[in-house]
Formats: structure tokens, C-alpha cells, sequence
């Protein structure tokens, strides 16, 4: 099929930042473009050949938006699987896939299939109501401390909390969610791999993530991990192993965890773009957005290697700030050597939400890390 300046239609189930960045990649290949999402205000709105508003969670919302198109992709987990079941029945190509899709948006299920597929993972309890855990704690059947997380919904930190004291469970949400065994770990890791409709696979480089003590957050993320090349290369058979279990078309981010003793566990996946992947745009030869196009319509998969070492920052309201977004001290950060901003386009912040990204590259991993920290400290997103 001519994909390019072409009558071929693409449909994006979602607007927001990881649809923006996908655009600018069917824009560079004349790819015509859909894009489905809730908000007016979309950040994809204006990138799109064609933008529609409407709920991604409504049966014939979603398929009445897929019969438009001849491929349909998400940036987003969170649609109505049973009308992808549907468009596939009709001749609809979507990927991923409605059956990986339906896998991995509940992550009790994605747990479970950690097992069934013998894929190393974190001990846990599946419970249908949250007050089945005060229950097994008082019966001896789970012990504190251990991780909550919802098993729908969650997102950028949301739906995920240590459980250190029974009052940690107060305001908790009161439907399905798991309690994970809390492990020790040296380092948590995310691989992402590539899978085009023509069989052929490519991972990317390791990267390390680190994280915001409260919101749960990743504030950076390090490419490559500082990790050593043993520990490396079990990261990617696992996501390899991760990846070839769902048999998924496009990517899939697999995070891990790095024990105390050098296993790797996986904490969870996403079939889409991902947060641990945006240093790709600047720091590796394909980034992970043409990657995924590339990968969804059978082309040929780029080098995924990096052509220099890279740190990506995350940008987040500021705490105590909601309102109209103002970005203080961006010129500053423009100064520096080697470091790229992102702004997603969202028109209001509020606390933690995420607004953007910086990239940071330099030969120098250690170098990137310090330029990392000060692009840190001098942005500030907050309301105007």
C-alpha cells in the first residue's frame, strides 16, 4: 500500500502529548492523519489532518471514528476495546491489537499473564474490593508493607501507593486492585521494543529511570542505564520474552525492576509510545514515535542505537500552582549546551501534571546528568 501523499488514512485514538509526537512524524512522510480525544484542547488538535471530539471510552464513538480509517493505532490504553473487536472483524487493521490491548489495560490481568507465561515479576494478591485487603491483613494473608495499585485507570503515578500502615488504604479507591510484594531494588529500568506487522523486532538501548519520592513520577530518565552489560542484556531478553508472550504489533515499554542481586522483574508494560522513551527523539538514530509508524504500517525498522548519550527531564506543574501555564526561566535552559525543551501544548497546569520535556544530550553521560540536574532546579512550570 502507498502510504505516503497518498489517500491512506491513519487513526490515532487519543490527542494528547505522545499523539502530538507521533504527528510530527506522519507529517515529515505525508501521512494523513486522525486523531480521536475527549478535549477541544487537545495538544494533537492542530497536527492532524483531521481532528474528532469524543469519548474514547463509547462503543460506537470509537468504531463509527475507526470505519474512517484503514489503520488504527492508540497513544492512549485507555478506549473501548470491544469496538476494536469489532474493527477487526470488518477488515480494520488495529494495532495493537483489541486482544493485547484487552490483556494489559487491566493490570491484574497483566499480572496473571506474567505468570501463565512464566515472565519474572513481583509476588502479589488480586483482590476485587479494597476492603478485602484489611481483611487479609487481619487474617495473616498479606503483610505490610506491600505496593497498591489499582488495576484500572491509573496513570503518571496515579492508582500506585505504598501501603506502610492500615490508614494508608483511607481515600484509597474502593474497587479491583492488587497488593505487590514491596521489593528491594537497585534500579528501575525500562526497555522498549519494536515489533512490525512483517515480524521483524529491534530493542532499544536500556534506560534507567529515576523517580519523584511523592508523585511517583519519573523525573529523569538515563540512556544508557548505568547498568552493567550483564545486567543489560537480561533487561532485553526479558522484554524480548515480554514482548514475543503479548505478540503485539508497534512498541511495547516494558519497566523493570533490577534486584538488590541482579534479577530483573517486570513492574509493567505499555503497548504504545512511553515516558522512557523520549530522549529517543534527540539522542537515537530513529526515535521511538517514527519507530512506532514505522512499525504499524510494515515498514522496514530504523536503527534504534544512540548516536549520543541522553538524559530526558520531565516537566510538571509546579505544586501550588493551578491555572493558565506559564514556563519561567525557559530561556535559560535554551542557553545550555546540548538541551532541547518539548512544551506539550496543554493550556492549564496543575500540580504534577506533566506539560513537557527537556532533552539533554552530550558524549558525556556523567556530563548530560549534571546539565540534567540544572535544567532541573532553573525551569519552573507554574500558573500565571
Amino acid at each position: 500500500m502507498n502510504y505516503f501523499s497518498s489517500d491512506f488514512k491513519l487513526g490515532i485514538l487519543g490527542g494528547g502529548q505522545l499523539g502530538k509526537m507521533l504527528l510530527y512524524n506522519t507529517r515529515k512522510f505525508d501521512i494523513y492523519t486522525c486523531v480521536l480525544d475527549n478535549s477541544n484542547e487537545a495538544p494533537s488538535r492542530l497536527a492532524c489532518n483531521k481532528f474528532v471530539k469524543g469519548d474514547l471510552m463509547d462503543f460506537d464513538t470509537v468504531y463509527n471514528f475507526g470505519k474512517q480509517v484503514d489503520v488504527l493505532t492508540i497513544e492512549i490504553e485507555n478506549v473501548n476495546v470491544q469496538a476494536l473487536e469489532k474493527l477487526e472483524k470488518e477488515g480494520v487493521k488495529v494495532y495493537p491489537s483489541a486482544k493485547t490491548l484487552r490483556g494489559i489495560q487491566n493490570k491484574a490481568t497483566q499480572k496473571l499473564f506474567y505468570l501463565d507465561h512464566n515472565l519474572p515479576t513481583a509476588p502479589f494478591s488480586r483482590f476485587a474490593y479494597l476492603s478485602e485487603i484489611e481483611d487479609a491483613i487481619d487474617n495473616g494473608g498479606l503483610s505490610l508493607p506491600f505496593v497498591w495499585k489499582a488495576a484500572q485507570f491509573g496513570y503518571d503515578g496515579n492508582g500506585v501507593k505504598i501501603v506502610r500502615q492500615l490508614s494508608d488504604l483511607n481515600d484509597l479507591p474502593k474497587g479491583e486492585c492488587i497488593a505487590e510484594q514491596l521489593i528491594p531494588f537497585k534500579n528501575e529500568l525500562a526497555v522498549i521494543v519494536a515489533r512490525s506487522s512483517r515480524g521483524e523486532t529491534k530493542t532499544y538501548p536500556v534506560v534507567e529511570m529515576e523517580f519523584h519520592p511523592e508523585a511517583n513520577q519519573v523525573e529523569y530518565v538515563i540512556c544508557p542505564a548505568r547498568i552493567s552489560p550483564e545486567v543489560a542484556k537480561k533487561a532485553q531478553e526479558v522484554a524480548l520474552k515480554t514482548s514475543e508472550a503479548y505478540n503485539h504489533i508497534g512498541l511495547l515499554a516494558v519497566e523493570l525492576f533490577q534486584t538488590e542481586d541482579d534479577q530483573i522483574l517486570i513492574n509493567e508494560v505499555a503497548p504504545r509510545p512511553h515516558n522512557s522513551g523520549h530522549q529517543t527523539i534527540e539522542a537515537s538514530y530513529t526515535s521511538q514515535f517514527e519507530q512506532h509508524i514505522r512499525a504499524i504500517l510494515g515498514l522496514p525498522l530504523g536503527n534504534t542505537q544512540n548516536k549520543v548519550g541522553g538524559i530526558m527531564v520531565n516537566l510538571v506543574g509546579a505544586e501550588n500552582h493551578t491555572g493558565p501555564v506559564k514556563y519561567e526561566n525557559i530561556e535559560t535552559i535554551m542557553a545550555m549546551e546540548g538541551v532541547t525543551p518539548h512544551i506539550y501544548g496543554k493550556k492549564e497546569t496543575r500540580p504534577f501534571r506533566k506539560m513537557g520535556h527537556v532533552t539533554i544530550v552530550n558524549e558525556n553521560l556523567d556530563t548530560a546528568r549534571q546539565i540534567a540536574e540544572e535544567v532541573k532546579n532553573s525551569i519552573k512550570v507554574i500558573s500565571q
